[in-house]
Order: structure tokens, then C-alpha cells, then sequence
């Protein structure tokens, strides 16, 4: 199974995808317009990189940016009952590092499969927000699961996570063209690969401009 890719990334230009993405993080980064340009910078509390293998409030109120709510009993179990068996499930994915130089092939018994199996072993969290809290915490490791993407991407009947990886990994071109429009755009670098081909996916789908 392969991937559908966004229409602005099927073109060398990459000025047209280049303006959809200033249009969604804003320029100057990060804007106001849409709520989910902060999600990948969010650091309140100013710990981010010391907590990347423990589930925090932070990471509540950014999935929230994201236009997803997890709701009580699962931030109970995410910071409190359930905290100290995740931290072992965030460790065992080990650092963050991208998605396509995962030698594969992904499986259940990946550690960030095990994760998102997990994560949704609690209480009002789904197949969305289970990816979206993991791709908090492993932004350039693991794609973000939406209703609106797997359309746009062709992968709502089955897999998201192998065809993403398999597109990634062997279609280098693809993925120059991701930093090339990240570059074009002005964005900084820790906005990955993954939520370059999210946020156009999205955007495509919500039909915005």
C-alpha cells in the first residue's frame, strides 16, 4: 500500500505548498490563525526535552491546539495512576529520529506501535489522539492519525503508519521536497518532515487555501 500525496507536493515548485504552510503556522512563526502552529513548539513550564520520556500537562494542552481533548480520566491516567508505565513504554521508543531511517519493517512489537496500543488501552483516547500525543513527543518518528489526512492520503481502509513509512523511505525525492518547502516557507527545523505532509494533507482536505 502506497500513499496519495498532496497535490502541492507533486509539483518542483515549491512556492505553492510553501504558502499553504505560512498560511497554517503563520509568517512570522508561529502565527494566530490556526491554533495547532504552536502545537509543535509548546513548552510552558520550559522542561520539554528533559520530560521526552514522561506524558505532561503540556503535552494535554497541546494535543488540545490540535482541536482534541482527552478529557479528565485520561489525563489522571497519563500524569498520575498509569504516569511511570508510559515513561517505561517513551523510553523503550527510545529518541526522537526520523520516521523514513527506521529500517523496518514496523510491526506490532515496534515500541512505538506498543505505545499507541496502549495509549489507547485509556480512557477516551482513540486512534487520533493516541497519535497525536506520541507525535508530541517523537514529532520526526511517528505520523499524526486524522480523519481529514487518511483521506487526503488514501489510508483510512488500513495502515497509516507502514505506507507513510514506506512512501518516506523510498522516495527520497519526496522527502527533499518536504524540507524544501519547510525552507521556502521559513519554518524552523524541528517542524519535521511528518507535520510538513500532515499540515498539507489537512489543509488540503479542510479545503483551505
Amino acid at each position: 500500500m502506497t500513499i496519495i500525496v498532496p497535490t502541492t507536493l507533486t509539483i518542483d515548485d515549491p512556492r505553492p505548498a510553501a504558502a499553504v504552510l505560512r498560511t497554517y503556522f503563520g509568517d512570522p512563526y508561529p502565527g494566530t490563525a490556526y491554533t495547532g502552529a504552536v502545537f509543535d513548539s509548546w513548552d510552558s513550564t520550559g522542561t520539554r526535552e528533559s520530560d521526552s520520556d514522561v506524558f505532561t500537562a503540556d503535552d494535554l494542552v497541546a494535543i488540545g491546539f490540535l482541536s482534541v481533548d482527552a478529557g479528565p480520566a485520561a489525563a489522571r491516567a497519563l500524569l498520575l495512576d498509569r504516569r511511570d508505565e508510559f515513561s517505561t513504554y517513551l523510553a523503550a521508543v527510545g529518541p526522537d529520529r526520523d520516521l523514513a531511517d527506521e529500517p523496518g519493517p514496523l510491526d506490532p512489537t515496534w515500541p512505538a506501535w506498543v505505545l499507541d496500543t496502549q495509549l489507547r488501552t485509556v480512557a477516551g483516547i482513540g486512534a487520533t489522539i493516541a497519535s497525536k500525543l506520541i507525535a508530541r513527543k517523537r514529532p520526526r518518528l511517528y505520523p499524526i492519525w486524522d480523519t481529514v489526512v487518511v483521506d487526503v492520503l488514501g489510508t483510512r481502509g488500513g495502515a497509516h503508519l507502514v505506507p507513510i513509512h514506506q512512501a518516506l523511505k523510498g522516495n527520497p525525492p519526496l522527502r527533499q521536497r518536504l524540507r524544501a518547502v519547510r525552507d521556502a516557507a521559513g519554518l524552523p527545523d524541528h517542524i519535521s518532515e511528518l507535520r510538513v505532509l500532515d499540515t498539507l494533507a489537512w489543509m488540503q482536505g479542510s479545503s483551505r487555501p
